[in-house]
């Protein structure tokens, strides 16, 4: 099992309390847990796990999407909050790519989480707590024309938009076990993908839409699985003993980037998808995880451990290259290229606050981009 991060880093997003056993569905509240390998582990009552309070982390600045045109980038905050009272919770925000312009667009007393852009950028998908469960939302950018799409007894999480706009996927526990979901924008038309026994997490579309790539422990271990975007005719491509997580498809559609321990701690590797033929990207003692594609598909973004904190990295997509981006005493997180390549969004979590910064590809011009807050930044220094 790969290790955690230390407790100022490692609660996400604490949704609510309790799931469901056995065969019913999962309902009522998870605890989101990010793993070394950047995506979400969901903690069923059995977990020993114990997440911190988010009120000692404020403002929590989280998860930056750039939107398809590289002008705005979207994201979730806990920026709306009475230090008194503790009377916190997550809204979606939308700002430039330069960090002006700031909006919460989202604007709910319940917890919004997990945006993504609608391939021509006029839309969000996210997460709601609104309606009493954790459901699958559209709105327009500017937080008008609120849709709810999916109405179960269970958590449902959006994983995005298939590439041509019109189908959406979410991950969900309804039937017992995390499956993978699509549903048509407008709320129609939903369809069961995967059929396990196991949860099937941290799925991503192909960029061609044609297939899925996700995580799955149907067959005792988390290994990296393809379908047809249909569900049809899943292929276990990793087949090791160890953890393999968190693909990232190549732009090309012919590789994927993923995290694994097959060599002893996690480390990056790309493999052919049709060959099945693998390369070992990064060599360090410490842990390399967070995969993400240039968008000429000859770089990779990834957060590395090596030097005893999380840093942001870039190598050739063979390994060779390999570039420190980012040089603080923090914990840099979520590397998210921008469409035209030549920036990197990521979060920073420096002490308590957490905020979304970008760098330059080739390691210049860090700014930070979400403002700290005043009553924030003295609470913690307290």
């Amino acid at each position: 099992m790969w290790r955690y991060f230390p407790a100022a880093l490692v609660c996400a997003l604490l949704i609510a309390v309790s799931c469901g056993g056995g065969t019913r569905p999962l309902s009522g509240s998870v605890v989101f847990i990010p793993r070394s390998n950047g995506e979400f582990d969901i903690h069923l009552p059995t977990s020993t796990a114990r997440p911190i309070e988010l009120t000692r982390n404020l403002p929590l600045d989280s998860f930056p999407v750039w939107s398809p045109d590289g002008s705005q980038i979207t994201f979730y905050a806990d920026r709306n909050y009475n230090i008194i009272d503790r009377d916190d919770n997550f809204d979606i925000y939308v700002m430039n790519s330069d960090g002006s312009g700031m909006r919460n667009v989202s604007n709910d007393p319940s917890n919004d989480a997990f945006p993504y852009w609608s391939p021509d950028g006029t839309r969000l998908v996210f997460y709601s707590q609104r309606d009493g469960n954790g459901e699958v939302y559209t709105m327009n950018s500017d937080g008008s024309d609120v849709r709810r799409l999916t109405d179960s007894p269970s958590v449902d999480i959006p994983f995005g938009w298939a590439p041509d706009g019109g189908r959406i996927g979410f991950i969900s526990g309804r039937d017992g076990n995390f499956e993978i979901y699509t549903i048509r924008p407008d709320g129609t038309d939903l369809r069961r993908l995967t059929r396990s026994k196991g949860n099937d997490l941290s799925p991503v579309w192909s960029p061609d839409g044609t297939r899925i790539a996700f995580e799955s422990d149907r067959d005792g271990n988390s290994e990296v699985y393809v379908a047809n975007a249909d569900g049809s005719h899943p292929v276990n491509m990793t087949v090791r003993p160890l953890r393999d997580g968190a693909p990232a498809w190549s732009p090309d559609g012919g590789r994927l980037a993923f995290a694994s321990d097959r060599d002893g701690n996690p480390e990056i590797y790309v493999i052919d998808v049709e060959y099945s033929f693998l390369t070992r990207v990064t060599s360090s003692p410490r842990e390399d995880f967070m995969p993400t594609w240039s968008r000429d598909g000859t770089r990779l973004a990834f957060v590395s451990h090596r030097d005893f904190d999380p840093e942001i990295y870039v190598a050739n997509a063979d390994g060779t290259g390999q570039t420190r981006l980012t040089n603080e005493k923090a914990m840099d997180m979520g590397p998210a290229w921008s469409p035209d390549g030549s920036l990197i969004a990521f979060e920073r979590a420096q002490g308590r606050p957490r905020a979304i910064f970008r760098v330059g590809a080739d390691g210049t011009g860090v700014v930070r981009l979400t403002p700290e807050d005043e009553a924030a930044a003295a609470l913690s220094k307290r």
